[in-house]
């Protein structure tokens, strides 16, 4: 039952790359039957690792933890070692995304190139073409970084306007969110106080290590799964909320990969039943639909792989897309089909990104809406960069529930004050 909802062996039919077939070769190696080799590796980060083969196996098989778990291990025998793969692996899994202050120096300085016009005279210039081909293929793919960082337009503690807390939350504003959608962190926020939360949002804050545990490195997951539980008071909070579908997926795993942790493990598995994704608190605590609309007509929605597939998220998102007035929402074909971003697989796997992106995009254009909300940064950034490449389609807008809901309560609140 998981072949047909496997987007690699959909485009492959080869058994290798099916769940099935994988996990067949992981068992060869648990059994000592073949060693870890380069074709394996290669196997293992063929995988999407979208996990849509646990939303349709029957037998409940954790595919999640063996998939990490066989990276791992390729990356503790160095098959698929080279100069250079070591070297990229070091600066962003072992440097950058481990120390939060420098992730953002760069961003700023990212900025700065971007909203300076060099970006731009660079790519005219056609000095792109003397980089190597495969930096060459990247730069596109270069986020847009946003005007201000989390930390700039979010308190650490923000109290609802006028009216006592129901509850105290904490906000965590990631990595890539941070620096490329600091303002659909804002909106989260605003979301929060809208709904009578106290938001505590912690000016910086360490990567979740989503990253390093989909990607071989389970041991600097641990140490910042831990970093996570020293910034923050669990106990004193009633949720800890991700608006990010990855990042959420891995976050509601921390008891498991603490484990055996003498000193973490029960503060991470109360972390784990605290831990929530936006759509899903709302819902939980019956949110209040807003009586304005927000700034678009149409929608229709792609869901993110983590938050349906590893959170079992659905029908929240939709909840808060179908309770802002006047807004028109189709459902998107083939919705959960993976897109193609997976992390880092778009930068991994290119080719087969972009046939991905190229057939949600085709889903895209058959609802005929102007704006499609999704649920994950990559996601984000994966359907943006492709609609760029779509001139004739009608859908000219990535958002996502959160955002528009935001909208729809601010919009409101103008009303408000025209009225008075």
């Amino acid at each position: 039952m998981c072949l047909p909802s496997c987007p690699t062996y959909v485009e492959t039919r080869r058994e290798r790359n099916s769940p099935r077939g994988r996990i067949a070769l992981m068992r060869a190696i648990a059994d000592d039957e073949q060693p870890v080799s380069r074709s394996f590796g290669e196997e293992m980060y063929y995988c999407l690792g979208c996990l849509a083969c646990t939303t349709a196996c029957p037998a409940g098989v954790n595919y999640a933890e063996l998939f990490e778990t066989a990276r791992a291990e390729v990356e503790k025998k160095q098959v698929l070692d080279t100069p250079q793969r070591s070297f990229w692996r070091w600066l962003t899994l072992e440097v950058l995304f481990m120390r939060p202050r420098l992730l953002r120096a760069v961003g700023w300085l990212l900025r700065g190139y971007q909203q300076s016009g060099l970006q731009k005279a660079v790519r005219t210039s056609g000095l792109l073409r003397l980089l190597p081909s495969n930096l060459r293929r990247l730069e596109p793919q270069t986020p847009q970084i946003s005007p201000a960082f989390s930390n700039n337009i979010i308190d650490e503690v923000e109290k609802p306007p006028a009216q006592t807390s129901r509850y105290r939350v904490a906000v965590l504003t990631g990595c890539v969110q941070d620096l490329a959608f600091s303002n659909i962190n804002r909106d989260t926020v605003d979301v929060l106080l809208a709904n009578g939360c106290e938001v505590f949002t912690p000016a910086v804050q360490f990567c979740c290590g989503s990253l390093h545990a989909h990607n071989g490195a389970p041991e600097l997951a641990r140490e910042l799964a831990r970093k996570q539980l020293d910034q923050f008071d669990v106990e004193s909070l009633d949720a800890i909320i991700s608006n990010a579908g990855g990042c959420g997926s891995h976050l509601k795993h921390y008891h498991s990969l603490l484990k055996g942790d003498a000193r973490y493990e029960k503060r991470a598995q109360l972390w784990d039943a605290k831990l929530k994704d936006i759509h899903e608190w709302l819902v939980e605590i019956s949110f209040r639909q807003p009586t304005a609309p927000c700034n678009v007509d149409e929608a229709t929605y792609h869901e993110s792989c983590h938050l349906t597939h590893g959170q079992k998220i659905t029908a929240a998102p939709r909840q808060i897309l179908r309770s802002i007035p006047h807004l028109k929402f189709v459902e998107l074909p083939e919705s959960n089909w993976c897109c193609g971003s997976a992390g880092v697989y778009n930068i991994t796997q290119p080719e087969q990104s972009a046939r991905l992106l190229e057939r949600k995009l085709d889903c895209i254009a058959k609802t005929q809406m102007s704006v499609v909300a999704t649920s994950n940064p990559g996601c984000h950034l994966q359907l943006a960069g492709g609609l760029v490449t779509r001139q004739s389609s009608n859908c000219k807008e990535v958002t996502q529930p959160v955002t528009l809901l935001a909208q729809a309560y601010r919009n409101e609140k103008r009303s408000m004050m025209v009225n008075e």
